[in-house]
C-alpha cells in the first residue's frame, strides 16, 4: 500500500506540475461549452423547409412576400437553378419546391412534411400545379457518416504521427538520422506517406464494411470520394508533422494537438452542419482541413458532384499539404534538450 501512494502522489504532483496539461483540462470543457453556446444560440429550429425557386431576370426574393412566405416557423431557401432544388426535394432536404412565377411546385410523395406544406400552400394559391418526386430520403446517418470516417481520420493523423516525432527526439532517434544524408525534407515526406497508407487502408475497410450494413446514399464517384480523401488526410497529417516539428514535450504537442484538433471537430460540420450559425464562424471555419474535406465529400456523396465542382475544396487540401510540409522542413528540429 505504501508503494501504491508514493506512485499514486508522485503522478499527482507531476501533473499539478505540468501546467500546460493541467490548464488544458480546466480550459478545454469551459471552451467546449461556451462554444456550444455561441454557435447554437437562435430560438430552434423551424418546423417546415420550404425552397423558393428565383429567376434573377424576373424576380427576386424581396419580390416574393406574399401570405405563404410570411407563415411563421418557416424557413425559406431561394434556388437559382430549378434542378438543384428539385434534387433537394428528392432527398428529402426540403419539404417543398415553388416556383411562384411558373405558378408550380415540386412535392416529394413519400414526405409526410411535404404534404402539410402543400395544403398551406393551396390555400393561399389554389392555382398551384403540382409535379411529383419519389427520391430516396437522406438519413441523418448518411450525411453524419462522412463526419465520422474524417474525425477519425483526423485523430489518427493528428496524434497517430505527432507523439511518434516527439517520441524520436526525446529518445534521441532523431539525433542518429541526422548524421545520414536524410533530409528533414525527406524525412517529414516519408512518415507522411506512412500514415497515409495506414489510414487510406483502414477508412477503406470501415467504409465498404459499413455500406454493406447500412447501405449508404452515394451519388458520386467512389473514385473522386477516395481522392479528396487522400487530400484531407494528407493534409492533416502534414499539419500534425508542422506542429510536432520544434516540440520536446510529450504534454505540450498532446496539448497543441488537442488545441487543434477540437475545434476541426468542433466547427467542420462532423456532428451538424454551420447553416444556422453566423457567417463569420462558418468564414472561420474554412481554415481547417477537415471542413474541405467534409464539404467535398458530402457533396460527392449527396448531390453527385465530380471531381471539377469539388476543385475549389480540393487545391485548398493540396495547398495545405504542400504549404505545412514546407513549413514543417524548415523548422525542423533533429536534436533534444535531455541533459
Amino acid at each position: 500500500m505504501r508503494r501504491f501512494l508514493a506512485i499514486l502522489t508522485a503522478r499527482n504532483l507531476e501533473f499539478f506540475r505540468d501546467r500546460a496539461a493541467l490548464s488544458w483540462n480546466f480550459l478545454f470543457p469551459i471552451l467546449l461549452l461556451f462554444g456550444f453556446a455561441f454557435v447554437f444560440n437562435g430560438d430552434g429550429n423551424p418546423l417546415y423547409k420550404v425552397g423558393l425557386v428565383i429567376n434573377p431576370q424576373q424576380n427576386s426574393a424581396e419580390d416574393l412576400n406574399n401570405t405563404f412566405t410570411q407563415l411563421k416557423h418557416f424557413e425559406f431557401v431561394t434556388y437559382n437553378e430549378m434542378t438543384k432544388g428539385i434534387l433537394k426535394v428528392d432527398q428529402h432536404k426540403i419539404d417543398l419546391l415553388v416556383d411562384f412565377t411558373a405558378h408550380q411546385y415540386w412535392l416529394n410523395e413519400t414526405s409526410a412534411k411535404g404534404y402539410i406544406v402543400e395544403q398551406l400552400l393551396l390555400a393561399s394559391f389554389p392555382a398551384m400545379q403540382q409535379s411529383t418526386t419519389n427520391g430516396r430520403a437522406i438519413r441523418y446517418l448518411d450525411w453524419v457518416m462522412p463526419g465520422i470516417l474524417g474525425m477519425n481520420m483526423m485523430f489518427s493523423c493528428l496524434f497517430g504521427v505527432g507523439y511518434v516525432i516527439v517520441r524520436y527526439r526525446k529518445n534521441g532517434v532523431l539525433k542518429r538520422f541526422q548524421a545520414t544524408p536524410l533530409s528533414a525534407f525527406e524525412f517529414l515526406s516519408g512518415q507522411i506517406v506512412s500514415r497515409l497508407l495506414i489510414v487510406l487502408m483502414t477508412t477503406l475497410i470501415l467504409f465498404f464494411g459499413s455500406n454493406l450494413l447500412l447501405d449508404f446514399y452515394i451519388l458520386g464517384s467512389l473514385l473522386d470520394l477516395f481522392i479528396i480523401a487522400a487530400a484531407g488526410a494528407s493534409s492533416m497529417i502534414a499539419l500534425s508533422l508542422l506542429i510536432a516539428s520544434r516540440a520536446n514535450s510529450e504534454e505540450l504537442t498532446g496539448g497543441m494537438l488537442n488545441i487543434t484538433s477540437w475545434p476541426m471537430m468542433f466547427l467542420s460540420g462532423v456532428w451538424f452542419s454551420l447553416e444556422g450559425s453566423p457567417s463569420y464562424v462558418q468564414q472561420f471555419a474554412q481554415i481547417f482541413p477537415l471542413t474541405h474535406l467534409l464539404d467535398a465529400a458530402r457533396a460527392i456523396m449527396t448531390d453527385g458532384a465530380s471531381l471539377i465542382d469539388v476543385m475549389p475544396n480540393l487545391l485548398t487540401l493540396i495547398g495545405m499539404t504542400i504549404g505545412f510540409t514546407l513549413l514543417g522542413s524548415f523548422l525542423f528540429n533533429w536534436g533534444s534538450e535531455r541533459s
